[in-house]
């Protein structure tokens, strides 16, 4: 019971408790007590507003950070990890296969800023031993919603 009622917060947070009761069949006040617990048990981290902040007119840079890391012994990664995603601009950190170790996106008010992020906060970690950053250019979907809709074509007819 507890994965539907996750399933169905994690699609949409503002559905009431009321309503997923209908939706699975269970009474409101065990469906509250539920997602109490679940609150209590950090299965359910944070309630989430996603915003398109394109349409507000809010410059946002994002930035896809790999990160090449020295495992410390007896810890590995986390140590160094750690002292990554606690930096406010770390929007979410990932450890990753592949030839970096770690990858992280970052967001930041411009390009310069995210450098300055990498040149001065990032790169200069011990146990940090190089990064490649990638400036998102456009982004189409995010945590599964379309962020912008398709206003028709934009392409000039070919008159013959």
């Amino acid at each position: 019971m507890l994965k539907k009622i996750l399933k169905i917060l994690e699609d949409d947070a503002r559905t009431t408790t009321e309503k997923i009761a209908t939706m699975t069949g269970t009474k409101v006040d065990e469906v509250k007590k539920l997602i109490k617990k679940a609150e209590g048990d950090r299965i359910i981290l944070k309630y989430k507003t996603m915003i398109n902040w394109d349409k507000v007119g809010d410059e946002q840079i994002w930035a896809l950070i790999e990160i090449k890391i020295t495992p410390q012994r007896e810890v590995g990664f986390d140590a160094v990890s750690e002292r990554i995603y606690r930096f406010p601009h770390v929007r979410s950190a990932y450890l990753v296969s592949g030839t970096y170790d770690m990858a992280v996106l970052v967001r930041g008010s411009s390009m310069h800023e995210i450098s300055d992020f990498v040149a001065q906060k990032l790169a200069p970690i011990e146990g940090v031993q190089g990064t490649v950053t990638h400036f998102l250019l456009k982004r189409f979907k995010e945590a599964g919603e379309i962020l912008g809709e398709r206003e028709g074509t934009k392409r000039q007819p070919i008159i013959l």
